[in-house]
């Protein structure tokens, strides 16, 4: 099969499959998240494989590429969604302990009586309802 009707199935694939994408009224696990900013990760990735491909000298010999991007942003953005639906390093919810990554969150104190402002980078480390 040829490379450009490879491509234009791949391309019809993936049409289909965002096609069918709905919303989702799910509780906040996090999974969507993570499982979403996989799939725009690993996309990402892809067009910047495609991108690197306008620098090299043949780029026919090259598309391996394009798969090397796209698994990287499927990696990177599986890791991004990760840290993003962990808000705390323990989490005590209906009297179990649950460990995960905490999110870092930086935040900008103005200037105030007690000196000039700073940038405070804070990280929950425990949560839970009382």
């Amino acid at each position: 099969m040829g490379i450009v009707k490879r491509i234009g199935w791949y391309g019809v694939v993936a049409a289909w499959l965002i096609g069918l994408s709905s919303p989702c009224f799910a509780d906040d696990s996090g999974f969507e998240s993570i499982f979403r900013n996989a799939l725009y990760g690993g996309m990402a990735g892809g067009l910047v494989g495609a991108a690197v491909l306008a620098f090299t000298h043949k780029p026919a010999n090259h598309l391996d590429y394009i798969g090397y991007g796209a698994a990287g942003g499927v990696l990177a953005g599986a890791a991004y969604g990760v840290v993003k639906s962990a808000h705390a390093l323990a989490e005590v919810e209906n009297g179990k302990v649950r460990l995960a990554v905490p999110t870092v969150v930086p935040d900008y104190v103005p200037a105030g009586a007690h000196g000039p402002g700073a940038v405070v980078v804070s990280a929950e480390l425990l949560r839970g309802k009382f």
